[in-house]
C-alpha cells in the first residue's frame, strides 16, 4: 500500500514537470491583475470597450495577465486615484485631464480654451506633442497607456448662457483640482462650485449648482441632464482623458506581457476614441430632444476675448508659451 502511494506522488509529480503541462493551481498563483480605476459608470462606452480590451489581454497572456477596473468612482474620484496609486492600492486609473493635470501639468495645454474645438485639431495636436508628454509622464513615475476623449465639451445650465457675463449670475461646478475652467471663470467675473464629479448630480438636484462644462455623452451618462434646461450651441473644447498606469508596475511585468499590454492598450484606445465620438453625437441628439439649444453667435467676439485673455493667463503657470504656440500651429494645420 505504501508502495502504491509513493509511485501515485511519483507519477503525479512527474506529470506536472512533462513539457507543456502547467497545472490550474499554478496559473492561478502566477495571474497578475492590474488594477484601474475610474468614473465611468458601468454600461458607457468607456466601460465597455475597458470590458473588451481586458479580455483580449487575457487571452493573449493565457490568463497571466488581467485589468481589473473600478468603476463608477467606486475608488473615490480622480485625486483619490493619484493618491492611491503613489500608496500602491491602485495601479493605474482612466482619467480625464483632471487627474492628468495633477502629474503633468503641461498636458492642460490640451484644454487651452478655443484652441482645439474639433477632433481633427485634436488627433494633430496630440500625434505632434505624443513622445514630449510620453517622457513627461515617465519622467514622473508613470506609463501613458493611450488617449481617450470624452466628447465635444458645452455649456449645460438651468439659465440661458449667451454670453460670458452671464456666468455671474450663475452657480458654476468646477472639479475641485480644475485650473482651466476656474481661471476662465475667473477672467469673466464668475465663482466656481468645487465638487467632485459623483457630488455633481446631488449639487444639481439642490440647487447649488445650476451651470456645468461636460459633453454631452458624459452629461447623459451621468444623467445630469435631466436635471438641466439648456445648453450652447457651439462647443468650446474637446474634453480628454487617458490611461495611465505607474511606471515601477509596468516596467514590473515580463517582457512578452508588457508587449501584449502594449499592443492591446494602443487597439483598445483606438477603439474607444472612435466609439466615444460616435456616441457624443447620438447622446447630442438626445439633449437637442430634451434641452433647449442657446445660439451664443452674436457674443461670439467675447467668447473668443474671454478664451484668449485665459490661456494667456495660464501660459507659464500650466503650461510654457512655447508649448502653447505648437499646440495652436499644430491645431491650425491642414
Amino acid at each position: 500500500m505504501k508502495r502504491r502511494i509513493t509511485l501515485t506522488c511519483l507519477l503525479t509529480a512527474l506529470a506536472f514537470m512533462a513539457p507543456g503541462v502547467t497545472p490550474q493551481a499554478v496559473d492561478a498563483q502566477q495571474a497578475t491583475e492590474l488594477r484601474i480605476a475610474t468614473v465611468a459608470p458601468e454600461g458607457s462606452p468607456w466601460m465597455r470597450v475597458f470590458r473588451a480590451w481586458d479580455q483580449e489581454l487575457r487571452q493573449r497572456t493565457n490568463n497571466q495577465l488581467g485589468l481589473t477596473f473600478y468603476a463608477g468612482g467606486s475608488q473615490g474620484q480622480e485625486p483619490d486615484y493619484i493618491d492611491k496609486m503613489q500608496a500602491g492600492q491602485l495601479d493605474g486609473a482612466a482619467v480625464t485631464s483632471t487627474g492628468l493635470g495633477q502629474i503633468v501639468r503641461p498636458v492642460l495645454v490640451l484644454s487651452a480654451p478655443g484652441v482645439i474645438v474639433s477632433y481633427p485639431q485634436l488627433d494633430r495636436a496630440r500625434r505632434r506633442m505624443a513622445r514630449r508628454f510620453s517622457q513627461q509622464f515617465q519622467s514622473n513615475g508613470y506609463e501613458l497607456l493611450g488617449w481617450g476623449d470624452v466628447g465635444k465639451s458645452r455649456i449645460f445650465s438651468t439659465h440661458r448662457i449667451e454670453q460670458p457675463s452671464d456666468l455671474r449670475q450663475r452657480r458654476p461646478w468646477a472639479p475641485r483640482t480644475d485650473a482651466v475652467f476656474s481661471e476662465f471663470l475667473s477672467v469673466v467675473g464668475a465663482n466656481p462650485r468645487r465638487l467632485g464629479i459623483p457630488e455633481v448630480i446631488g449639487a444639481l438636484s439642490q440647487g447649488t449648482v445650476d451651470t456645468v462644462p461636460a459633453s454631452a455623452l458624459a452629461a447623459v451618462s451621468l444623467q445630469w441632464h435631466t436635471r438641466l434646461r439648456f445648453f450652447t450651441k457651439d462647443n468650446s473644447g474637446v474634453l480628454i482623458g487617458a490611461t495611465i498606469l505607474k511606471k515601477d508596475r509596468f516596467d514590473s511585468l515580463p517582457d512578452d506581457q508588457r508587449t501584449a499590454l502594449s499592443e492591446t492598450a494602443e487597439r483598445a484606445h483606438r477603439l474607444l476614441q472612435r466609439a466615444i465620438r460616435r456616441e457624443d453625437d447620438r447622446s447630442l441628439r438626445v439633449i437637442q430632444r430634451r434641452l433647449t439649444e442657446v445660439d451664443g453667435s452674436a457674443y461670439e467676439a467675447q467668447w473668443r476675448e474671454a478664451a484668449e485673455t485665459t490661456r494667456n493667463r495660464l501660459a507659464g503657470r500650466l503650461y510654457p508659451q512655447a508649448l502653447l504656440d505648437a499646440v495652436i500651429r499644430a491645431a491650425g494645420e491642414e
